[in-house]
């Protein structure tokens, strides 16, 4: 009998503990700078362990939240993946991204890859390369005197490199420099004379069909829906806007400054690009998990995903932007970053697209969900 069951087992081994492989594979993926959908993360166990592996996917995602070791950025990712309910839908098969907005993608980064070898991106490129690097602390500084500020460089540094002076009541910000206790740099703004390239210059235009009350409807819903405060108010002329945190303003969840020279399909779009930051996961979840927590992805893989989102949104309502020529710029080789979802692109575009047709229900808060539980 013994020998017996010695040839059973020979026969039909002991099929591998698929759980143990599950959480391995998921922490190997998440080593990288790759926070992908809750569809993606599944598709990738699978192509490792094979079907059988999205038994073991809720237990081992729900086991590496609770695990004290497991680092926060890890935590928070995949536990907005399990309250948002993406993971269960991913498990039933859902969330896979609309063909058009595949397409449409895909028609984006060929373009974006054309456009590296133009003359406009060569021009870009020599123009941003002519400014020097300057310290993290000081580039901080600056930043503290103004947040706006994307182009800065000495009164010298202006005349010599671009031919450019200072305007008669030019503003300096203050840097640390080697040998002196101080050193004056000026924003762009605050020049004459220097010429932007085009692509520099028309970063943030959008053209074509437009309907003011798109706007306002995004506006509103980002309010009202999901405490996104959106202002309008001067910016340096090379920053169109920018998403952030509203610190010490417990009304709100972020914030979005927006240039307020901007006309209107180019606010839209701008707006666009800066709601699907937030909605993309790059500043984090929110207290109540309505959008996904990535933090850990890479400069271009998030401005690739933002960028792709209102370029998406503005297509699908008759505006045209630059987008190809923004997203070129982080293209290394004309390479896709990794880190980049196809499934979060798709799905905040759609996300967004609707925000700005039609007056979206208010949202239910965590503690609100927990008391009718």
């Amino acid at each position: 009998m013994s020998t017996g069951t010695f040839q059973f087992e020979l026969l039909f081994p002991l099929a591998p503990d698929l759980s143990k492989l599950a959480r391995q594979t998921v922490l190997d993926i998440l080593s990288k700078p790759v926070q992908p959908s809750a569809r993606e993360l599944l598709a990738s166990v699978e192509a490792h362990l094979g079907v059988k592996a999205r038994w073991d996917a809720r237990d081992v995602i729900e086991g590496l939240v609770r695990e004290a070791k497991t680092t926060q950025s890890i935590r928070d990712y995949l536990g907005s993946l399990l309250e948002s309910g993406d993971l269960d839908a991913a498990l039933r098969g859902e969330g896979a991204p609309r063909k058009e907005f595949v397409s449409s993608i895909d028609s984006l980064l060929q373009q974006s890859r054309a456009y590296r070898n133009s003359d406009n991106f060569r021009a870009m490129i020599q123009f941003m390369g002519k400014f020097r690097e300057y310290a993290p602390f000081n580039n901080m500084l600056v930043h503290l005197q103004n947040p706006g500020c994307t182009f800065f460089a000495t009164e010298k540094h202006w005349r010599k490199q671009f031919n450019a002076s200072l305007k008669e009541d030019a503003r300096p910000m203050l840097i640390l420099a080697p040998k002196h206790p101080v050193m004056l740099v000026f924003d762009l703004d605050q020049t004459e004379g220097a010429p932007l390239p085009e692509e520099l210059e028309k970063f943030a235009s959008f053209e074509g069909r437009w309907d003011a009350s798109w706007l306002a409807l995004m506006v509103d819903n980002a309010a009202q829906r999901d405490l996104i405060r959106v202002d309008f108010k001067a910016l340096s002329s090379s920053l169109a806007g920018f998403a952030t945190y509203a610190h010490g303003d417990r009304n709100w969840k972020r914030r979005i400054a927006i240039h307020d020279q901007l006309d209107g399909p180019s606010r839209f779009g701008v707006l666009c690009h800066e709601l699907a930051h937030i909605y993309l996961g790059h500043l984090g979840s929110d207290s109540d998990n309505w959008w996904p927590s990535r933090t850990n992805l890479r400069k271009d893989a998030v401005e690739v995903e933002a960028e792709a989102v209102a370029f998406l949104v503005t297509l699908r309502v008759g505006l045209q932007g630059s987008s190809s020529a923004y997203v070129s710029r982080h293209m290394p080789d004309g390479d896709v970053p990794e880190g980049v979802s196809m499934d979060f692109i798709a799905k905040v575009a759609g996300r967004i697209e609707k925000m700005a047709g039609e007056k979206m229900p208010l949202r239910v808060r965590r503690r609100e969900r927990s008391s009718h539980q």
